[in-house]
């Protein structure tokens, strides 16, 4: 089976600029984790109203990140991520304040979702089977790289993650939607 490659956007500094809002990150996140889904039932999940839902989404797809699917009518149309991920690098936002403020707020944002879903997952561990509390898990490396084997390690666990992201046809183990973290960053700088 040939597994094709996810469908990634690479943000620029306006798209940085609309993600970066709370209700819009967690409506990509909905979308991706969950599925298509209605305005009305996005606000239900989310505990908001279809209007400001309905807004949000409209401003997600005008920058590539949400779009619309087939069928429904009004706030019944369902919407969809229009990736599977989506990227970006300094360099894309160097010079510019707003989308420098944007990544500082996006990658903060993404670090406190990590911790209230890791979080989560230890509150409810513990109820499920064996199998599952000892695949799941959690390590940290400390690794001396520069620059360009950093990039190279980047590039080699994107590389690792698409070998598992399609189930191979004979598995007929549960599966599971797995969320998976990655954080690679220089720590302080020694004296030199």
């Amino acid at each position: 089976m040939t597994t094709q490659p996810p469908s990634i956007l690479r943000l620029d500094p306006r798209a940085l600029k609309i993600l970066a809002h709370p209700l819009r990150s967690r409506l990509l996140t909905a979308l991706r984790t969950n599925g298509p889904a209605t305005s009305t039932a996005l606000a239900q999940a989310l505990e908001t109203n279809s209007g400001a839902t309905s807004y949000h989404l409209r401003k997600l797809a005008s920058v590539g990140l949400v779009e619309e699917t087939e069928g429904g009518r009004g706030r019944e149309r369902p919407w969809r991520a229009a990736t599977e991920m989506h990227g970006w690098t300094e360099g894309d936002v160097a010079g510019d304040p707003d989308a420098q403020a944007a990544t500082d707020w996006l990658r903060r944002y993404n670090l406190h979702a990590f911790i209230e879903r890791m979080e989560r997952w230890l509150d409810v561990q513990g109820s499920w089977p064996l199998p599952w509390q000892d695949a799941a898990g959690s390590s940290d490396f400390v690794l001396t790289l520069s620059p360009a084997r950093l990039a190279a390690f980047n590039t080699d666990v994107q590389a690792l993650f698409e070998r598992y992201r399609e189930t191979p046809p004979e598995t007929a183990a549960p599966q599971e939607v797995i969320q998976v973290y990655v954080y690679a960053f220089p720590l302080e700088r020694s004296p030199r």
